[in-house]
């Protein structure tokens, strides 16, 4: 079944992480194709400085905030019930919000593993859940999962979880969301430019240099420019495109894995001596 393609214009969005990174630039790019914004994030004066920034860019764009810890389910209950008193219809939501922990299993702790859960898989859950009532045919749902939720590289064992378990579940609900007319995106970013790397936390009695290390070394990999990737997810919502891999970090080892599955180390060998290549070829 096809849909028509998403309009933008008059629609009411909801999208979480909206206070920064690719989160802001979604916001700001709705916002220039005249939708209603419903904006989440924990950091209150990060959002206000976004909304504000919107308003006086967007003359007359209809901006409205709210603030939640995305962790506590409790705080994303309220933040479900404060969403429904805000609107009557949701015509796409876009759950953006994510967190990163880098660590070997038996390094991390249980209360940091279920923390990653929590944000980047349970909260998506229960916030659809609750709004998909509200979110008519001709709707679109979208969720921010990882090129770690197509591959498991190791020290990643909550964070690929997460994002493989936001994978499974987008997959599933397109199938029985396709019928009534609403469409599904699962979004699998490479390494996008954002503030992921510096907020992550490192699981490990680590000290404070081999910390800052990992955070550096995780930083690096983040080099596809984040309004780029927000250019290319509301492409992905026109088209009703199920599945956008952004960035060849992401497609190499997508195509890598499924060809020829194998230990992620190995992977990671050859799709950079692929993507070496592909440098040149365009060179």
């Amino acid at each position: 079944m096809s849909i028509r393609p998403f309009q933008f214009a008059g629609a009411t969005a909801v999208l979480t992480g909206a206070a920064g990174g690719m989160g802001e630039h979604l916001a700001r790019k709705l916002a220039e194709r005249g939708s209603t914004l419903l904006l989440v994030d924990r950091d209150a004066s990060r959002l206000d400085a976004v909304a504000s920034s919107i308003r006086s860019t967007y003359p007359g764009s209809r901006v409205t905030t709210f603030v939640a810890d995305l962790a506590d389910r409790d705080a994303v209950e309220h933040l479900a019930t404060d969403l429904l008193a805000a609107t009557d219809t949701v015509d796409l939501l876009i759950n953006n919000a994510g967190v990163a922990l880098a660590g070997k299993f038996d390094q991390i702790s249980m209360e940091d593993f279920d923390w990653v859960m929590a944000i980047n898989f349970s909260a998506p859950v229960l916030l659809t859940h609750r709004l998909l009532p509200t979110i008519s045919p001709g709707g679109h749902i979208v969720n921010v999962s990882s090129l770690f939720g197509l591959v498991g590289p190791k020290g990643q064992t909550a964070y690929s979880s997460s994002k493989f378990a936001l994978r499974g579940f987008t997959e599933a609900l397109r199938n029985e969301l396709l019928p009534r007319g609403i469409g599904t995106t699962s979004v699998h970013p490479g390494g996008i430019r954002t503030d992921i790397a510096r907020n992550a936390r490192i699981g490990g009695n680590l000290s404070e240099a081999e910390v800052r290390k990992a955070k550096d070394d995780f930083d690096k990999l983040l080099t596809f420019p984040a309004d780029q990737a927000a250019e290319l997810i509301l492409g992905a919502v026109k088209a009703r495109t199920p599945r956008l891999l952004i960035g060849l970090s992401a497609k190499v080892p997508d195509v890598v894995a499924r060809v020829a599955p194998m230990s992620f180390g190995t992977l990671e060998r050859r799709a950079t001596a692929l993507l070496r290549l592909a440098g040149k070829v365009r060179r």
